[in-house]
């Protein structure tokens, strides 16, 4: 008769060795420690080997505000005035030299340049060529924003675009820059999550690019390191209150004898997810007092609303994520992670920008001086951008007032302020027809290893061993931290 359980032998090779490790040294351990105390004993060295710094670090949390889809470089931030008299022309084919294109325009028989309608203005101590007209409020804080003009990646398509901005990687499955900050830098507040997304409702949803939790994944990092989603509407979070009739003692006897049959199950199978579930039962537990209060923006100051605007008070709108993103630094979070939608502009450019602007403008100038205000700005780092730029020639038909913008990964900007930043700093440069870069190129890679340098970890040392290959947000590709764009 096999008395061996049903588990063990469907037990994989790698899960049997893995049991076996250090079993005398545990063995010894338990026995004087008990049980209990030699797992978390292991497990605390663990963790505290992890969140070591490797340097002395700059930024404590992020907030990662991203435009979905690609906002347009040369309206925005890439001021072209020679296009101007480029109107209508087509682009040169010296200039585009071959370069892939999508489906969407590969089958144009002309690509004629579109120049920006918009008008720029030079601001700040720098002089700053930038869009005031649908910037307003942004370009009251230039000195605090570094600009990246020449940031570059491989990916042309939206999917792996968003995927290798957020992950590293064009292949979904990957743990994303807000689960690595989660593992490597822990939590400073035991009853919220460390990784928290936001998605923001856009004013106009003319175009929305599809988004899924898969952006917000752990990938092969410890489930406990994925991005918790808080609802814009409703309870923040699904199941967050005990059902009727079921008062807080009773849910905490039920999780008390939950716990202690999976930590039955860990010690036998050893399956890291088991430990996983337990943690996320505890938090949910503890994230019942701790969220309504997070979430409870209505007892904020008259002044707050000065600075974020008014759509402040309207929940789901971007306004209202960039005041609950500073709620949530403010608690202790580690990364905050923001989807704006609908920045991808293959029409109506001219109808479209001013409404996505007007959603983000004064919100991001409010949350720079709202962090300032509570002496939060200088260890917080904020990421504003998208997964690729736009093209200067126009998608489709062209008219002053109605143009369109393809794809473009050749070149596009990137923002980032606080948090060990070089504000005021105007890092790298593209041709007039900001379609290809001339100066400083930084690569998605080059921006990943640089804000992990801002949070104290060398990128090359930051590792996860999975599948006997230590893995890394910056993968195996030669990386640089580009220290220009630190202070």
């Amino acid at each position: 008769m096999n008395l061996l359980p049903d588990f063990k032998l469907l037990e994989s090779r790698r899960q049997f060795f893995a049991r076996g490790r250090n079993v005398v040294g545990h063995a010894a351990l338990a026995h004087l420690l008990g049980g209990t105390a030699g797992r978390l004993l292991g497990e605390g060295a663990e963790a505290s080997a992890r969140h070591a710094s490797h340097f002395p670090a700059k930024a404590k949390h992020i907030i990662y505000l991203h435009m979905v889809g690609g906002p347009s470089q040369m309206d925005l931030w890439d001021h072209k005035p020679k296009m101007a008299d480029w109107y209508d022309k087509d682009l040169p084919e010296s200039v585009r030299n071959g370069q892939r294109l999508t489906t969407m325009t590969s089958g144009q028989s002309r690509f004629p340049i579109a120049p920006s309608r918009f008008r720029f203005s030079q601001v700040g101590s720098n002089g700053l060529w930038m869009n005031t007209e649908l910037l307003p409020w942004t370009s009251k804080v230039v000195d605090d924003i570094c600009l990246i003009r020449s940031m570059h990646t491989e990916a042309i398509n939206h999917e792996p675009a968003i995927s290798a901005m957020q992950t590293g990687n064009q292949v979904t499955g990957r743990p994303c820059m807000g689960s690595w900050v989660s593992y490597g830098l822990g939590s400073l507040n035991e009853n919220l999550p460390a990784f928290v997304v936001l998605v923001a409702e856009p004013t106009n949803k003319e175009q929305i690019q599809a988004i899924s939790a898969r952006l917000w994944s752990s990938g092969y990092l410890p489930g406990e390191h994925a991005g918790v989603s808080f609802r814009s509407g409703g309870d923040p979070i699904l199941f967050i209150n005990n059902p009727p009739g079921v008062p807080e003692s009773l849910r905490r006897a039920q999780l008390d004898g939950l716990n202690r049959l999976n930590e039955i199950t860990h010690r036998e199978i050893g399956d890291p997810e088991t430990h996983t579930r337990i943690q996320q039962f505890e938090m949910a537990f503890r994230m019942q007092a701790s969220v309504p209060e997070l979430t409870a923006v209505s007892g904020e100051p008259d002044s707050t609303y000065e600075l974020y605007g008014e759509q402040a008070r309207k929940p789901g709108s971007f306004a209202h994520t960039a005041l609950l993103a500073r709620r949530l630094v403010e608690r202790g979070v580690r990364f905050v992670q923001v989807y704006h939608n609908n920045w991808d502009h293959h029409g109506n450019v001219a109808g479209r920008m001013p409404s996505q602007c007007k959603d983000v403008d004064q919100a991001c100038y409010g949350l720079i001086q709202d962090l300032k205000r509570r002496g939060l700005f200088d260890e917080t780092l904020i990421i504003w951008g998208g997964e690729f730029g736009r093209t200067i020639y126009s998608q489709g038909g062209l008219s002053r007032e109605n143009y369109g913008r393809d794809h473009h990964p050749r070149c596009f900007s990137m923002w980032m302020a606080g948090g060990g930043s070089k504000g005021g700093t105007v890092y790298g440069a593209t041709d007039e027809f900001a379609y290809n870069i001339v100066e400083n190129p930084v690569h998605i890679r080059d921006f990943h290893a640089t804000v992990l340098h801002l949070l104290g970890r060398d990128h090359r040392r930051f590792t996860y061993r999975y599948q006997g290959l230590d893995q890394r947000l910056t993968g195996v590709e030669e990386t640089r931290v580009v220290r220009d764009l630190i202070g």
